[in-house]
């Protein structure tokens, strides 16, 4: 890209930005726009839905939650939720700043969720996959032993079935609030990947924003083929540790999806609105 062709179309986002401020200048109502993290822009709340909670301007990804994910990716009603049952408990007691029951009873009203992943059997334009959605709105996404013992269930259930795999994560690592429980998740669910990959069965990970600690770790990052979502943030430890840690400055896109892709850590890049078309292309290749 040329210098004025980088002038150009930054000259062009800054007319779309102004269009769209202007637009949201005549609403009387607050609750129906927001304010773009990252470009500044003011949207329409309507507009960013319409457009998959995406951008127009800028085309950042806004993180979206398991249902949301559900509604874009899988067919239409195709989606049948399973091991919904299982669900946390207190088994140390824990008490930080406040009891963890009570953590747990703000998530569960905060999201309507019990856990922080979503299970069970889906459709991708016609091709079935057992399937596990995480949401960072319950609890940062952390893996507690209820998300292992799910993601570990629906792995055993496409072995049942002979189904390909796909888990999308969004998490911030493991839950502190269950100790050592949480951290046995990580060897629990990398045997069922293992497993998986026994039974010659395809597994795939998409990575969105944002995508650390223990997750990354384990079951995160063993798949067949790995798929990132545009934009979104994947790694083990945060920016801000690693940077106190060899006390140097790192580079501005470090972490992103697109930094990963460039050094191998990830297969595939996919924007929001391609991500369905980019999955159902991988299963298809794979079908026996």
């Amino acid at each position: 890209m040329t210098v004025q062709d980088w002038f150009e179309k930054r000259k062009e986002a800054q007319i779309q930005r102004r269009a769209l401020e202007a637009k949201a200048e005549v609403v009387e109502n607050p609750d129906l726009w927001t304010k773009c993290v990252h470009c500044d822009a003011q949207l329409l709340k309507s507009d960013i839905e319409e457009n998959m909670m995406v951008c127009p301007v800028c085309d950042y990804h806004f993180r979206i939650n398991a249902r949301t994910r559900i509604a874009q990716l899988f067919d239409e009603n195709s989606f049948e939720e399973m091991f919904s049952n299982i669900r946390p408990t207190d088994p140390l007691d824990f008490v930080d700043t406040e009891p963890y029951k009570d953590r747990l009873a703000k998530a569960l009203e905060k999201t309507g969720l019990d856990e922080a992943v979503i299970t069970g059997l889906a459709t991708i334009e016609g091709h079935k996959v057992a399937t596990a959605i995480m949401d960072f709105d319950f609890m940062g996404g952390s893996m507690g032993s209820v998300v292992g013992e799910k993601v570990t269930r629906i792995m055993e259930k496409a072995i049942e079935l002979k189904l390909p795999v796909l888990v999308i994560t969004s998490s911030g690592g493991a839950r502190m609030q269950e100790s050592a429980l949480s951290l046995m998740q990580m060897a629990k669910t990398s045997c069922a990947t293992s497993r998986l990959d026994d039974e010659k069965l395809l597994y795939i990970n998409l990575l969105t924003e944002p995508t650390f600690g223990g997750v990354t770790a384990s079951f995160g990052t063993l798949g067949d083929i790995i798929v990132a979502e545009q934009g979104a943030r994947i790694g083990f430890a945060g920016r801000r540790v690693i940077e106190q840690t060899i006390r140097q400055k790192l580079p501005s896109d470090f972490q992103t999806a697109e930094y990963l892709l460039k050094y191998g850590q990830v297969d595939v890049v996919s924007a929001r609105k391609d991500l369905r078309k980019t999955l159902a292309n991988i299963l298809s290749m794979h079908e026996v």
